[in-house]
């Protein structure tokens, strides 16, 4: 072969390398779209196992301007003046006089008991007295006569006229009737004890009311006995009925220790009545009394009404909303979530908020429901999102996928 055609064959082209690489190429580029399909159909199957939730927003309870809510609690309305009526003695009831609801007044009678004994002993001791009197009388004119008599021995004595021994009976005489005065004097006055200790037994058989007010139960009927103390069997009340002073109504509540830093004396409260929800009553804090129940870890408050409605009802199931000024700008403001949103846990509440995806678990107090929203008073911000429909299995770090609904 000549140098020209080795030349030439120099300058041809290896058509195999080239076909090779072609390939390799679209290898490459076949292996790239199957990762992306991959990666795709994963990223979606992602998405299809995170649940979706509808979720809504948690809102102010405290409209703007107004007074603002610091602290809710429950308790129920009592009467610092209420009395069950009884009598003093052991009877048998022989007229009742009241009837449930019935005003009474103070000293008002409300029933009778059988006072025939009663009077068969008055009429005793009344004689027993007169008798005792009439033998007063009798002592005092024998005395009288003693004491003459007495004067006028000492008289013929002095004159030597009498015996030393008849001044000496007239002396014994009129001294023997002076301490027979004296006791019979001592006796009558037992004697009209004996009388007042019988017409006290006989007003006792009659039962008046101790304060005005209303009667809320009638406990006995005539025919029935009735003692001051429980007997046995059965068959014996205590009580005549109930009398309840409706100008003494109050609220009286039990605040956790916790927040008892955010009430004092004087503090504006807001009630409302579980029969009337939509009825605010403006009340106060009367008094909050100095001693912690430490089993429940609460102490009592007392909250008067600023005015007494009849509505109001000894017993009532009460919710007071403890109202705050700038003092209390550390205490948590109340807010509002649907009422589905508020889920039992272990014995306690709680509500499922999403943040970035995820759901947290978070323990809240709660407070009287308003129009279908529940009031929180702790444990959640206005403005967090809280899950109000979604699955039952969720738990806290759960992802999820939120449709925000404003509630």
């Amino acid at each position: 072969m000549n140098k020209q055609t080795e030349s030439i064959d120099e300058l041809r082209i290896d058509r195999s390398e080239l076909e090779q690489g072609r390939a390799a190429g679209r290898g490459l580029a076949l292996l790239a779209a199957l990762a992306v399909v991959l990666a795709g159909a994963g990223y979606w199957f992602a998405i299809g196992r995170v649940p979706r939730v509808r979720t809504a927003v948690a809102r102010d309870a405290a409209p703007a301007g107004s007074s603002r809510t610091v602290l809710n609690a429950s308790g129920y309305v009592l009467a610092r003046r209420q009395a069950t009526v009884s009598s003093k003695v052991t009877g048998k009831v022989v007229e009742v006089l009241i009837e449930e609801g019935m005003k009474v007044e103070e000293n008002q009678i409300l029933a009778r008991l059988d006072d025939s004994n009663v009077q068969a002993s008055l009429k005793l001791a009344e004689a027993q007295l007169a008798a005792a009197r009439a033998a007063l009388g009798e002592t005092r004119a024998r005395l009288e006569l003693a004491d003459k008599e007495l004067g006028r021995f000492t008289h013929l004595a002095k004159e030597n006229i009498s015996s030393a021994a008849d001044l000496d009976h007239a002396q014994a005489e009129a001294k023997s009737l002076q301490a027979r005065l004296q006791l019979q004097e001592l006796e009558a006055s037992v004697a009209e004890r004996q009388v007042a200790l019988w017409l006290q037994q006989l007003e006792d058989t009659v039962i008046r009311a101790p304060f005005g007010g209303i009667a809320v139960s009638k406990n006995a009927q005539p025919g029935e006995m009735i003692s001051p103390v429980s007997a046995g069997g059965g068959f014996t009340r205590t009580g005549i009925g109930t009398v309840v002073d409706m100008r003494s109504l109050e609220i009286e509540v039990d605040v956790n220790e916790s927040y008892l830093h955010r009430v004092r004396s004087g503090q504006p409260v807001e009630a409302t009545l579980d029969a009337y929800p939509d009825w605010r009553i403006p009340s106060r804090v009367l008094a909050i009394i100095p001693t912690a129940d430490r089993q429940k870890s609460t102490v009592k408050v007392r909250v008067k009404f600023d005015q007494l409605d009849p509505r109001i009802l000894p017993d009532m199931g009460v919710k007071v909303a403890f109202q705050g000024g700038a003092e209390d700008e550390a205490a948590e403001r109340a807010v509002l979530i649907p009422e589905v949103a508020a889920r039992k846990e272990g014995g306690r509440t709680v509500a499922l908020t999403v943040k970035d995806g995820r759901v947290s678990v978070r323990p809240i107090t709660t407070g009287p429901l308003k129009s279908g929203a529940i009031t929180v008073t702790s444990g959640l911000k206005a403005g967090e999102s809280v899950i109000i429909e979604g699955p039952a299995t969720l738990a806290e770090g759960s992802r999820v996928r939120s449709k925000s609904d404003q509630p």
